[in-house]
């Protein structure tokens, strides 16, 4: 071997390639990213709440910044369950109720997205719980869609928003969330979802409204397999069309499903922190996403609730590599899943695609290798 050819070897070996990258919070921070399952009630900045009260004159728990947020994120052991951890938004939903309230939650919401690098999110929220100061259904969604489509002009970060229907609610309450869904198709609203407790409140109830959801060409979400076991999945895919699964933490329990989720390339919405939070995985290390990543998975990392769960993007993807042995070749691929289960037009996310994957070649080093 020549000297100019030892020389190049040993540059070879300090070059930061996937293999040799630190994945530092700070440099996770930088990668473009999404979050595809995030609530807009679950993600509200602790000072703006409080400004908020004082506006709205509403009395919260607590007014000193650190009571209120301690009182808002819950520990392991104070949340006993779903349930439990889903109280915290009778707080967060009392000063929810205006539509200047709703804008500005939306807007600093992609503010706070944009300030980690996020180019790309969908807000869930569901219309019918910011009704008690006497706002239409449309005037909710028009005020959120009027936050975000403001921040986009100011900071340049792509959203949509997803209409969600509750659970425990009578279905006919799902399906004016659906009709609504359809009226504010390619006005902001990008999907429908399902949201609240599982148990004994089956996704086939509402399962007529995700026929005209589907019958409108829209595209749709459930929360699935958080809390209750993988039948709950089954029901989300098979009775309602579900073109994601948001949690599926339960997936695994079913391998014949398992399967047909991944030969069907449903994404699943994985949200670490919010599952630890509410019992549905026992550490961060038992988290499934390490194993449906390593089976082919297609699978999206996400807050779920960035006050709540009090974290961010970066956090839940940092746990990945700290806690679930992803290097930086997985971590290239969590992000890219997260692009490519966008409900986006085909042609836009191509488009997103292409630019993100060239962003990403040159912050990690070596070729671009994407499943």
């Amino acid at each position: 071997m020549t000297q100019t050819e030892t020389k190049t070897l040993d540059e070879s070996k300090t070059k930061d390639t996937p293999e040799t990258k630190e994945l530092t919070e700070d440099f996770i921070r930088s990668l473009p990213k999404t979050d595809l399952h995030v609530h807009l009630d679950g993600s509200l900045r602790i000072p703006t709440m409080l400004e908020m009260a004082d506006e709205q004159k509403v009395k919260l728990p607590a007014e000193d910044p650190d009571k209120l947020k301690a009182f808002l994120v819950p520990t392991r052991e104070e949340c006993t369950s779903l349930v439990e951890y889903l109280k915290a938004f009778d707080t967060t939903l009392s000063v929810l109720q205006k539509a200047s309230a709703l804008e500005r939650a939306a807007y600093e919401l992609a503010e706070d997205c944009y300030r980690e690098n996020i180019r790309y999110f969908e807000v869930r929220f569901s219309p019918i719980l910011h009704q008690k100061e006497g706002l239409s259904l449309a005037a909710i969604v028009q005020s959120v869609v009027d936050g975000l489509e403001r921040a986009g002009e100011e900071f340049g970060i792509m959203s949509g928003v997803i209409i969600c229907g509750i659970r425990s609610m009578d279905p006919e309450i799902s399906i004016r969330l659906a009709e609504l869904t359809i009226a504010f198709k390619d006005k902001g609203v990008v999907a429908f979802d399902l949201a609240g407790g599982e148990e004994d409140n089956p996704a086939k109830s509402h399962r007529e409204a995700f026929y005209r959801i589907l019958n409108n060409n829209i595209n749709c979400t459930i929360h699935a397999g958080e809390a209750y076991g993988p039948e709950s999945i089954h029901q989300a895919i098979h009775y309602c069309g579900a073109h994601r699964i948001g949690h599926g933490a339960r997936l695994r329990e079913d391998g014949n499903l398992l399967n047909y989720v991944n030969d069907h390339r449903i994404p699943i919405e994985c949200c670490i922190t919010s599952n630890l939070q509410t019992h549905a995985i026992d550490s961060f290390e038992s988290h499934p996403i390490r194993d449906y990543y390593d089976y082919g998975l297609r699978v999206t990392v996400n807050t779920d609730n960035r006050l709540i769960s009090d974290t961010t993007v970066t956090r839940e993807l940092k746990i990945c590599v700290d806690h679930l042995g992803f290097g930086a070749e997985g971590l290239r691929h969590l992000i890219v899943h997260g692009f490519k289960s966008a409900f986006l037009p085909y042609h836009t996310k191509s488009r997103l695609l292409k630019s993100i994957s060239r962003e990403l070649v040159e912050k990690f080093g070596g070729p671009a290798s994407f499943h």
